[in-house]
């Protein structure tokens, strides 16, 4: 018999984390502990609003499962009997947490890949007046950072974007609007933004106007975020999107995010792997997924005034393995 405890956490930002819906100065977790023999596996989750998640929604989603988890519920059955999102992300994390520790081993060695000694991970530039925004750029770069995603809502963009090209010549530049923007004008933006030289645009549109991508040839990739949950959303993204961004409470945790990286490759998508605001546990989960990615934006932990213990080795800009 497993023993399961499911628990709230709620984790304090150093700074606030401002994008196009709104600010946050804290990150509201679910953690999921599956002990079984002696041995205990441990997921994480991040609710989302957006998804029309909260913590007592996806605490109730989990409990349901409770019973079943104690009587040894596999992954490959939990797929379904919870929908993706982020109540299933913390269960799938949990068991495969614990049978890498089972079998005594890391979780890349139980997905079967070799992690690199260090991965390029985006740090985020949020949402401000274009001196701030470009001087919190500056700053990232200089301290080590050289690819940085910059947060937009649908205001004083080529201001916001001049600003920062201008203080960071040098530096690989991601944009996400995070659904903020319309149809209207959208083509003229892009080019803006390739003529600035930025490598990808993260979600434009909302995610029911996808139809507009298809609109005018893309002088820059465009990556789904808010479109793109699992294997299912694939097949209404292709013209739209050249990339697709796996998170792990979007995919439902990563069985799903395995499954939907190689079907999206197989379509001719480019991946980033992508988090919310979460700990080092939620990153380390998803963490068998780097070798296939062009972008990862993993700095989620980095914005937490205390990380989990024992917490990732993170220096600006890069995820130290």
């Amino acid at each position: 018999m497993r023993s399961v405890k499911v628990y709230e956490e709620a984790w304090p930002l150093h700074t606030p984390f401002v994008i196009s819906r709104g600010s946050r100065s804290e990150a509201g977790v679910v953690v999921v502990e599956i002990e079984e023999d002696g041995v205990k596996g441990v997921g994480e989750c991040t609710p989302y609003p957006r998804y029309g998640e909260s913590l007592a929604s996806v605490m109730a989603q989990i409990m349901t499962l409770v019973p079943a988890l104690q009587t040894g519920l596999s992954r490959e059955a939990l797929q379904q009997r919870l929908p993706a999102g982020a109540a299933r992300n913390a269960i799938d994390s949990a068991l495969w947490s614990l049978e890498a520790a089972a079998r005594q081993t890391s979780l890349p060695v139980v997905v079967g890949v070799t992690l690199p000694a260090s991965v390029v991970t985006a740090q985020t530039v949020v949402i401000g007046e274009p001196e701030q925004m470009a001087a919190s750029a500056k700053a990232l770069y200089e301290a080590g950072a050289r690819l940085l995603k910059v947060k937009l809502d649908d205001h004083l963009i080529t201001e916001r974007m001049v600003a920062i090209r201008s203080a960071v010549p040098a530096a690989t530049l991601i944009v996400d609007a995070n659904e903020s923007w319309h149809p209207e004008g959208l083509a003229a933006r892009c080019q803006l933004l390739a003529d600035l030289g930025v490598a990808m645009l993260e979600q434009p549109l909302p995610a029911d106007d996808d139809a507009a991508l298809k609109n005018f040839i893309h002088p820059l990739p465009i990556c789904a975020d808010e479109s793109c949950h699992t294997r299912e959303s694939l097949a209404g993204l292709a013209g739209s999107y050249d990339m697709v961004n796996i998170k792990l409470d979007k995919t439902g945790g990563l069985t799903e995010a395995l499954a939907l990286a190689e079907d999206a490759r197989a379509q001719g998508f480019s991946l980033m792997l992508g988090c919310m605001l979460c700990t080092s546990r939620a990153i380390n989960a998803a963490l068998p997924l780097v070798n296939q990615v062009s972008f990862a934006d993993l700095d989620g932990p980095t914005w937490l005034a205390v990380d989990v213990s024992p917490a990732l080795n993170f220096t600006s800009g890069t995820l130290h393995l």
